[in-house]
């Protein structure tokens, strides 16, 4: 399969517009058309619907185009390999991370990564939702769990240490929790889908869950710094991850509730990419680059 019917499909379905990718390519429209004509006969697919109007990707143009992104970044890493291509790392990182954690962690530290790397362009696709790599064509995601479908790689990043926290002001009026079983009796605000996590201490054999079983939450969310704002704001008790609310633990506008308690479900944050991916130097630098500003031990760990 000719990578370069492959590199021009994929710039034309990133603009939707043959002629302008044949264009970029230095190919004249009859040519362009013709090498996407030879790449659908060997795909044995439609890959665009074409009218005298417009241009759109087929149902199979959309299925194949994270594949042939792929294809392409193979091709990359492979001639870098051998010393050959652009000396210059180059190119669109595709990442897709939690909002919340972009937002304090990657947004602030992302202007000093383009400075250093100016050829490189980045495509964030921020939601506290899991998004789907190989389909959705990303080159790397942050997720608070390691790869558990088998066609990722995770590279452990940092800790995630989660604890339930409240608000003085909540505190102040609603008391103050001593053992798990009077989380019964307050206000608790849950994450959106999120699952039943264990509370344990060592002084003491038996296992609690948060949210406790047969409780209704008072608020659920589904966006960690909207959560963050809610407990400050006094709407309940909460469970939310240090790297959240660490600065709120210092200044004190959030306390530690239940603080002998730990929640037992080893979670860490993890940058995943999909296995049949080769490493590319943009994705390779993208990580180095969070492991380095990031920190080990990272800075929300007291």
């Amino acid at each position: 399969m000719d990578t370069n019917g492959i590199k021009l499909f994929v710039l034309a379905a990133e603009t939707l517009n043959i002629s302008a990718a044949g264009q970029q390519l230095g190919l004249t429209p009859s040519v362009a058309s013709a090498w996407l004509s030879k790449l659908e006969t060997q795909v044995g697919a439609d890959l665009f619907h074409r009218t005298t109007r417009k241009v759109s990707l087929s149902i199979e143009g959309k299925e194949f185009l994270p594949y042939a992104k792929e294809i392409l970044a193979q091709q990359e890493s492979a001639l870098a390999a051998l010393g050959r291509g652009n000396p210059n790392v180059s190119g669109t990182l595709r990442f897709a991370a939690s909002s919340t954690f972009a937002q304090r962690y990657v947004m602030p530290i992302l202007p000093e990564f383009l400075e250093r790397y100016p050829d490189i362009n980045v495509e964030l696709m921020l939601s506290d939702s899991q998004v789907k790599l190989i389909e959705g064509g990303f080159d790397l995601a942050l997720r608070n769990l390691a790869a558990e479908d088998s066609s990722l790689i995770g590279r452990r990043l940092a800790s995630d240490t989660r604890v339930l926290c409240a608000s003085p002001k909540y505190i102040e009026t609603h008391g103050t929790p001593k053992i798990p079983e009077d989380l019964t009796q307050h206000q608790l605000l849950v994450f959106m889908n999120a699952k039943t996590r264990k509370l344990i201490t060592q002084s003491n054999q038996q296992t609690y869950n948060f949210p406790p079983a047969n409780t209704k939450p008072r608020v659920v969310c589904d966006d960690g710094a909207s959560m963050r704002i809610a407990a400050k704001a006094g709407l309940g008790i909460c469970m939310s991850s240090l790297w959240n609310i660490h600065e709120d633990l210092v200044d004190g506008s959030l306390v530690r509730v239940l603080p002998d308690y730990q929640i037992d479900d080893q979670s860490a944050v993890w940058l995943v990419y999909p296995k049949s991916n080769v490493l590319t130097a943009k994705v390779r630098v993208f990580i180095d680059y969070l492991l380095e500003k990031i920190g080990t031990p990272p800075i929300w760990e007291p």
